[in-house]
């Protein structure tokens, strides 16, 4: 990757250049050089500042506006933790904030949280409140009544019987807030991508401290306990789930516990956060000598996933890409449609592991400038082994990149460029 095309995740004085360590695998990569290696990587890194959070609240705003919509109603989880850098405990007591499209917000709480309410609300100083016996939707239908406010998009993570209280309780009209809180979500910014950036590179340098101390007769849980140390040594709290042998043919794992023996496929998905921006990635090695349909099937994968990539540019439908993947399987005789590959492409990724929008089959969403996603082909083949390749990445105005370097050329060579 050119300095040129990865200038865009720059954000303040955060450059993050993407490399391999060593361009060997286990072969001339010892434990001790690597440890000399890991060290803080988030040292420096520049957290979000209210200038981000208000202008995530204006670019909403707008959208509410243009579309119609009187106000948002976000509770406790991710979209609270975007829009207004609070985190809540969600509870059966209403707890949440009502964004006009104009105007100020209006945080209702329980009478009992005010104290603290106030102590960690940053944004806003409206804070109205229900006692006990109160009913808060009744509250919430005197907030909507003052702004005033006919049409409330609803944050999409909102408990359902929190909305059936304020149908109960006023005779708003509600409508499904995802498009809006989507369109802010799904498009990065600069700074957003920089922690991805981060993070995915962490995430594979943790992977490939841990692979060098892989031996004979490991269970799963001994490798993860590697990678979770490596993550932490680099400054984050992250992890992996291995898979090993045939175990590996089961995309999200089993309940099976096997030891590591020479021949055996080892796979790991897993991933860490950097400022709550999530990396997800997933190597798969060959403990020993790799047999010829292990290296035919690696190279198919492979194969797949880059002509996905290749692929990727602004105006291209979503589904397309899962579309372009899947045919190099099938060519390659892994088919037809999910029989091997059994899973979409890739999913949206950010502040939440997985989230809008999808990389799935007869999806119709334009690709836009700043979403990111994971890009994971895989084939398995049940009884014998499980093969699979992740890196997530970015749509940039021409094309896409990936994050966090280090890209996988061949079973011997999980972590080059």
């Amino acid at each position: 990757m050119n300095q040129n095309r990865r200038s865009f995740i720059r954000a303040g004085g955060l450059t993050l250049a993407a490399s391999g360590i060593v361009p060997a695998f286990l072969q001339s990569c010892t434990s001790e050089s690597l440890e000399s290696g890991l060290s803080d990587m988030t040292l420096g890194v520049q957290a979000l500042g209210d200038n981000d959070y208000l202008a995530r609240q204006e670019k909403v705003k707008r959208l509410m506006q243009n579309d119609g919509v009187d106000a948002l109603w976000i509770e406790g989880g991710t979209n609270l933790k975007y829009f207004f850098d609070l985190n809540w405990w969600i509870s059966e007591r209403v707890f949440g904030v009502v964004l006009p499209a104009k105007g100020e917000p209006v945080w209702v709480c329980p009478d009992f949280e005010a104290p603290r309410a106030e102590e960690s609300i940053r944004f806003g100083k409206d804070l109205r409140t229900w006692e006990e016996h109160n009913s808060p939707y009744k509250l919430l239908n005197d907030v909507f009544q003052s702004l005033p406010a006919k049409n409330i998009a609803i944050d999409p993570n909102v408990r359902s019987f929190v909305i059936e209280g304020i149908r109960r309780e006023s005779d708003v009209e509600l409508i499904d807030g995802s498009s809006l809180i989507d369109h802010c979500r799904g498009i990065k910014t600069e700074k957003e991508l920089a922690y991805m950036e981060l993070a995915n590179n962490i995430t594979k340098r943790a992977y490939k401290w841990a692979f060098s101390q892989v031996e004979s007769g490991m269970i799963p849980d001994d490798l993860r306990t590697l990678i979770s140390e490596g993550h932490k040594q680099l400054g984050v709290s992250g992890g992996g789930w291995p898979l090993f042998g045939s175990n590996s043919a089961f995309p999200h794992g089993t309940s099976k516990v096997s030891g590591l023996k020479d021949g055996d496929i080892i796979l790991v998905d897993g991933g860490c956060s950097v400022e709550g921006y999530q990396s997800d990635v997933t190597r798969t090695i060959v403990f020993g000598t790799p047999t010829d349909k292990q290296k035919q099937v690696f190279d198919i994968v492979k194969k797949s996933q880059m002509a996905a990539h290749n692929a990727i540019r602004p105006g291209l439908p979503a589904g397309d890409v899962d579309r372009i993947a899947r045919k190099v399987v099938e060519d390659a005789g892994y088919g037809p449609q999910y029989k091997y590959f059994v899973h979409r492409i890739g999913h949206g990724i950010g502040m939440d592991g997985h989230e809008w929008p999808y990389l799935v089959k007869n999806n119709p969403l334009p690709l836009e400038p700043g979403m990111t996603f994971s890009n994971e082909p895989g084939i398995y083949i049940y009884g014998e082994f499980g093969i699979r390749i992740e890196d997530c990445f970015v749509v940039t105005e021409d094309g896409a990149e990936f994050l966090g370097g280090m890209l996988c050329n061949s079973l011997d060579d999980p972590f080059g460029e």
